[in-house]
């Protein structure tokens, strides 16, 4: 091949590499606004494809509900403790009726005064979303040192707020507040904030071995693999796939996590506010809007063939 026949290859290949890109990333975005269209709710998302780059979001930056996702964060400063020295994996804490509240997990069922090890409650706080060990792990480690530890990673609108209160009516009072937690104007985001964006972020500096330590990092990735509330990112994923910590409210739906796609990974953010109907089943409307954008961001962002 002469240098002009291949200057003419090349002039004629960028191009349409270019529009097969611009082509599939409007596919992405009308697949998107179409499932979203017919929701009744409000919606921000971010999805970041780790191994090309590539990008995609809808109100990213806007502050957001966390439901039980800001537990990830909770662990994250629960690993920082244990790695400076404050806390040890083996240290027994101490079931209280204090701490027990309704909603997902089952250690309100046990009996007061059982012990358990740090790590244990992690993971129960993780596994099955525990909202009891949840405030056992806030009473040991403080809000404040969760907020401390988002502010290493620069991500400050991640806060956690206070202790979970429980769901329906059993509520307890409002206990284990942060600073952020006291100001007025975060009351509305109850247990914790958070940003698409800031939370895509933190999943990336995960995979990439950057929280607390390479270690850590791939421990944590580990807890978040064994997560069992798959019904948003995870719900037509192989579970192997997926790593997440998704968040429910009357009115929400969230889930934060890494798909390990045949293709590539993406760490995604999904939140769907707003909704009129109280529904805990596992059809929940954004529950199944979550794995409808799930699934659009994977193709659109190169990590899933349409086919899969």
């Amino acid at each position: 091949m002469n240098r002009t026949t291949a200057l003419f290859v090349l002039l004629w290949t960028v191009p349409c590499q270019f529009a097969a890109e611009v082509t599939k990333r409007e596919t992405m975005d009308r697949k998107v606004h179409d499932a979203i269209s017919g929701f009744q709710g409000t919606v921000r998302l971010y999805a970041k494809n780790l191994d090309t780059g590539e990008t995609y979001g809808i109100g990213e930056n806007d502050k957001v509900r966390t439901a039980s996702t800001i537990k990830l964060p909770i662990m994250v400063a629960t690993f920082r403790a244990v790695a400076d020295g404050r806390a040890r994996w083996d240290e027994l804490l101490t079931l209280r009726e204090e701490d027990k509240v309704t909603g997902s997990g089952v250690l309100r069922e046990f009996s007061n005064g059982l012990k358990l090890p740090l790590r244990d409650v992690v993971h129960m706080m993780i596994v099955v979303s525990d909202n009891t060990a949840t405030n056992m792990v806030i009473e040991r480690i403080m809000a404040d040192a969760v907020n401390a530890e988002m502010d290493r990673y620069g991500l400050t609108a991640t806060r956690s707020m206070r202790k979970v209160l429980g769901d329906g009516k059993v509520l307890k009072e409002p206990s284990g507040f942060s600073a952020a937690g006291r100001l007025p104007e975060n009351k509305r985001f109850g247990l914790g904030s958070t940003t698409p964006k800031e939370m895509v972020t933190l999943l990336e500096k995960l995979e990439r071995g950057e929280v607390v330590g390479p270690e850590a990092s791939k421990d944590m990735i580990a807890i978040l693999k064994r997560q069992q509330f798959k019904d948003g990112i995870g719900r037509h994923l192989e579970d192997e796939w997926v790593a997440s910590k998704s968040g429910s409210l009357d009115a929400l739906r969230s889930d934060v996590g890494l798909v390990y796609a045949p293709k590539g990974r993406v760490a995604m953010a999904i939140t769907a506010d707003d909704m009129p109907q109280v529904d805990y089943s596992p059809d929940n409307a954004g529950s199944i809007l979550i794995s409808n954008l799930a699934r659009i961001l994977l193709e659109g962002l190169g990590a899933l063939s349409a086919g899969t």
